[in-house]
């Protein structure tokens, strides 16, 4: 009997503050919902001053039916550096973390180990700096970090802000492909793939795409990109 695809998005609420310069959390939920992905990867999910309290309410999320993965970061942050992670019923949780990352501004990842439909799933959630030196040297911590543990099928996902072909973050990314850039930013006129995925060997991509329907386009200024998710065939 063949597994269902498990569908993962990654998404920037840039704050829950749209193009129109409302912070809308519920417009926000609505463009997640929409997505009908069993987990979601978000990324500046809280907002910019410190405790740094979660921009999406975590009350308003729980009554959507998602449960918030915890990373142990206080001062009511849904996750850690703003990196957060939703899932639905029936996904399972394993284990979390959460990756300290270099660079000139404070930056991190997070970790978590699930049960999913297509079995056990490793997500790394991240969203990467503004200076393309950091990015690899963040690339290279996260390959670093994947080094220690034991071997599981792997996707990151997140906000990569490469603009550029990714040739370098292709070859320090060792272990993982990233799949076909597609633009995400801005979201009125997407030209950049600043949005991506990349899996170990064991994973293949069944179909992806970036979500185009409003609210998304007024949501934030990037467009949430899903991924359906199967397992290549053992040879």
């Amino acid at each position: 009997m063949t597994a269902s695809p498990c569908r993962i998005a990654s998404y920037n609420l840039q704050k829950c503050v749209g193009l129109d310069l409302r912070r809308r959390p519920d417009r926000s939920l609505t463009v997640i919902a929409a997505l009908q992905a069993d987990i979601v990867v978000l990324q500046e999910a809280d907002k910019r001053l410190p405790p740094r309290p979660a921009a999406l309410p975590h009350e308003m999320i729980e009554d959507d039916g998602w449960r918030i993965l915890p990373f142990g970061q206080p001062g009511g942050s849904l996750g850690w550096h703003g990196n957060a992670m939703l899932v639905r019923p029936g996904v399972g949780l394993l284990s979390t973390a959460h990756i300290e990352l270099p660079g000139l501004e404070p930056r991190g990842a997070i970790r978590a180990d699930l049960d999913t439909s297509i079995g056990p799933l490793r997500v790394l959630g991240l969203h990467f700096g503004l200076i393309r030196r950091y990015r690899l040297l963040q690339m290279a911590a996260i390959i670093r970090h994947l080094r220690d543990l034991p071997h599981m099928p792997t996707v990151l996902a997140g906000d990569f802000n490469e603009w550029g072909s990714g040739m370098a973050m292709d070859t320090i990314a060792q272990g993982l492909s990233f799949l076909p850039a597609r633009a995400s930013f801005p979201a009125l006129r997407p030209v950049a793939p600043l949005d991506r995925f990349a899996l170990s060997p064991q994973l293949k991509a069944l179909a992806t795409g970036v979500h185009l329907a409003q609210p998304a386009r007024i949501a934030s200024d990037h467009l949430p990109i899903w991924a359906d998710l199967g397992h290549h065939p053992k040879p």
